[in-house]
């Protein structure tokens, strides 16, 4: 297996570049294992929901630097002229807490900084369109120590620009939402709703709904009003002027269309591809993501860099894709990686994010003999909750039937998080973990994850994904796809309300069956007794997989 070459000046292994922000997303991309994390205050970057003031810029990259990791900061704005002013102000803050890199679009900004802050490296920013060797060479030329690619490099591509720009870093996206438009050159937004996409306030328009209108032969525009009377009456299609013939179907329910959508950017199958041939910087997207997003995102990339570091002829993508699954996305597409799009890279049907799990709370403090969790998101007995360790390989997995709020020792059975109530997981509900173990594995701001109820139309939506990604990967069904975008159209057009979670439980009388601590029904039930013998055999901390769960759970019920 070949190794990445390495130049002076770039790292000796690809690094994990992470998002922030805000100061807590920081820190979180710190504990769960980024090399690197990127941010900008609101101001100067293509985020004004950034939450980060000059203030919280010096703080984070002080703490990061403590931890020994980098921080390159965003400027990667295109300037007008109201935004010169600001510039002299922010290159000499920046420049006494000494970042790593400095993130800029603007040749006019680049040209600014090199001459008034010559110390500070600069990083061409996914803005300018860098998509060929010849581009980078340029940049090289003008001082730029990293350039990032654009999202519509291919590999080959990238395999190129890499052989032939051995002096200078690279940095490719890796993981997170698209944008419909060439690097983010996006008008849509602004002719929509009058906010500038390339000065960090972009409106998303390209994940709205839209409906569909007619104009009459007397200049009267109308909206086509589709009913269940006259729904399939119509089918309504795009043709291209140079493409006639080709078609592209457009669906639209009562909720509208989303013909513009793309699916999220998910690079994991192909990684080793980028560790083989040396990109410097792997690049996760999503400064304004959750710090669950951050969390188990950086985890699952983590583990896979260094798994390949380690022995890359056995590595495999399968079981950091089970861990990405559990983070809320659109589907996941590999984009341009081959050199173009098909149409799997694109959700027609919806724009929502999904997951069988979602947020559940926040390890706040950790006692003598318990932790302190600051929650999240609504929790109810006998919901299952994961702890996800940033330091061990399996989440701990608990069954709670009841709650100790930590602030009066009150017992509950219902959490809301609209209180921003904290609960009191004393070690011993842990009855198969050390709490010595546990003291040191899960350190203040672990992630806590539960299982997610969702309708019957997002389970669908989920299923039809995972084809659709499948396919892209050339290891699906045309005829699998098919049936379970049909089933997803027939889901949401019975628009029910309903939610269900996938473990094969009821409320507080079911089990998972893979052995958490906490769950009285797999530990005490006759019918898992094999079940447990089984466990019995794994190292300790070690659950059965998902699918001897299931099987033991069959065999149960039999």
């Amino acid at each position: 297996m070949t190794k990445p070459i390495h130049h002076s000046g770039r790292p000796a292994h690809s690094e994990l570049l992470m998002p922030a922000g805000n100061l807590e997303k920081l820190k979180m991309a710190v504990l769960y294992g980024a090399d690197a994390i990127y941010m900008g205050t609101p101001d100067m970057s293509l985020r004004t929901k950034s939450q980060m003031t000059l203030e919280d810029v010096v703080e984070g990259i002080e703490f990061a630097h403590a931890h020994g990791k980098r921080v390159y900061l965003t400027l990667n704005l295109f300037s007008h002229n109201k935004d010169i002013d600001k510039l002299p102000q922010y290159v000499e803050t920046v420049r006494k807490v000494k970042p790593d890199g400095l993130i800029v679009a603007d040749p006019g900004v680049f040209m600014f900084v090199k001459q008034q802050a010559p110390e500070l490296e600069l990083h061409v920013s996914t803005q300018a369109n860098v998509c060929s060797w010849q581009s980078v060479k340029f940049w090289e030329s003008q001082g730029a120590g990293l350039c990032v690619l654009g999202r519509e490099v291919s590999y080959a591509e990238l395999a190129e620009i890499r052989e032939k720009c051995q002096d200078i870093k690279l940095e490719a996206f890796v993981h997170g939402s698209m944008c419909m438009t060439y690097s983010g050159r996006c008008l849509l937004s602004n002719f929509m709703a009058e906010r500038g996409a390339n000065q960090g306030s972009c409106a998303n328009s390209c994940r709205w709904k839209y409906k569909v209108h007619m104009k009459l032969r007397d200049g009267t525009v109308r909206e086509l009003n589709l009913t269940e009377e006259n729904l399939e009456l119509f089918d309504f299609f795009l043709e291209e002027e140079q493409r006639p013939g080709e078609l592209m179907q457009i669906t639209e329910d009562e909720r509208g269309s989303y013909i513009l959508n793309s699916r999220d950017l998910c690079i994991m199958p192909k990684l080793e591809d980028y560790l083989k041939i040396g990109v410097d910087s792997l690049k996760v997207e999503g400064r304004g993501k959750s710090p669950y997003y951050v969390a188990l995102v950086a985890r699952a990339y983590r583990m896979a860099i260094d798994d390949w570091y380690k022995d890359p002829e056995n590595w495999d993508a399968d079981a950091y894709m089970e861990e990405l699954a559990t983070v809320p996305n659109r589907g996941y597409t590999l984009a341009f990686h081959e050199g173009r799009l098909t149409n799997y890279a694109h959700g027609y049907e919806e724009t929502g994010t999904y997951a069988e799990w979602e947020y559940a709370g926040q390890v706040s403090a950790v006692e003598e003999d318990a932790f302190i969790v600051d929650i999240k998101n609504k929790l109810e007995a006998g919901d299952v909750i994961e702890l996800v360790s940033p330091h061990l390989r399996e989440a701990i997995p608990i069954r709670l039937y009841e709650f100790e709020d930590a602030k009066n020792g009150k017992i509950l059975e219902v959490v809301n998080p609209g209180t921003k109530p904290q609960i009191r997981l004393p070690f011993n509900l842990f009855d198969h973990e050390d709490p010595e173990l546990l003291r040191k594995h899960v350190p203040v701001m672990t992630v806590l994850r539960k299982e997610r109820a969702l309708t019957p139309s997002q389970w669908q939506r989920l299923q039809h994904d995972d084809e659709a990604h499948k396919l892209e990967l050339g290891k699906g069904s045309e005829r699998l796809y098919d049936r379970k975008k049909d089933k997803l159209q027939t889901a949401i057009d019975q628009s029910s309300t309903k939610r269900s979670v996938k473990s094969p439980r009821l409320g507080v009388e079911g089990c998972c069956g893979r052995g958490c601590n906490g769950c009285t029904i797999f530990w005490y039930d006759d019918k898992y007794q094999k079940a447990r013998d089984l466990l019995a055999q794994n190292k300790q901390g070690k659950l059965l997989t998902k699918q001897q769960a299931r099987q033991e759970i069959i065999q149960a019920a039999e």
